[in-house]
């Protein structure tokens, strides 16, 4: 679902920019969202992060883990609200994917929520997942800011999922991206190591 206050907030800040991008998941698309534009606002983040809080509020959650950059500071920002702990997961160190590292752990069962920015394929998320499921927590949700996948992945996860703005935004692989054969220039913004084809 759309939410056209919270789309008209995400564009006065700068969130949303259209032009040619190279996602961090390595596809292509005409639109990025910069998270960024919204969390060097506070009070903003402060905000939505408190309407996240409120869809858990009465889950007893007891760690909201979230995956760096982005997902990180959500989660502290959550956790705060919810007077709980905060971890953050981590590019692993010797293998793919994410990890729990500088002494985060996890008891079995304990409650948890993961948190994230925005949503494009949900790699991020997988990997989240994967670091924290090694503890055998009860995962109560995952929650993002912007699902900019249409909604069309929202039960890849196998755990209750939550996004505040849901929206459908194109993206294609580079080999068919409709940008490319115009000979639109690319741009790679975001910080995973995405390849420009």
């Amino acid at each position: 679902m759309t939410d056209p206050t919270l789309l008209e907030l995400f564009q006065r800040l700068g969130v949303v920019t259209h032009g040619h991008f190279v996602l961090s998941s390595g596809r292509h698309s005409d639109e990025y969202w910069e998270k960024f534009r919204l969390l060097e606002w506070p009070r903003v983040t402060q905000q939505l992060c408190e309407r996240i809080a409120e869809y858990y509020r009465t889950a007893a959650i007891e760690a909201v883990v979230g995956p760096t950059t982005g997902g990180a500071l959500l989660a502290q920002e959550v956790a705060r609200q919810l007077d709980t702990r905060c971890l953050i997961a981590e590019p692993a160190l010797i293998n793919q994917g994410r990890e729990l590292r500088r002494g985060f752990t996890l008891r079995a069962n304990e409650r948890v929520l993961i948190v994230d920015d925005v949503l494009t394929t949900g790699l991020s998320l997988r990997e989240t997942l994967a670091a924290v499921e090694r503890y055998a927590p009860n995962i109560v949700g995952i929650a993002v800011m912007i699902d900019r996948s249409g909604d069309n992945d929202a039960h890849q996860f196998g755990v209750p999922y939550h996004a505040l703005l849901t929206i459908s935004a194109a993206s294609y692989a580079p080999q068919e991206c409709p940008l490319c054969t115009q000979g639109i220039p690319i741009v790679k913004p975001g910080t995973r190591g995405a390849l420009t084809g």
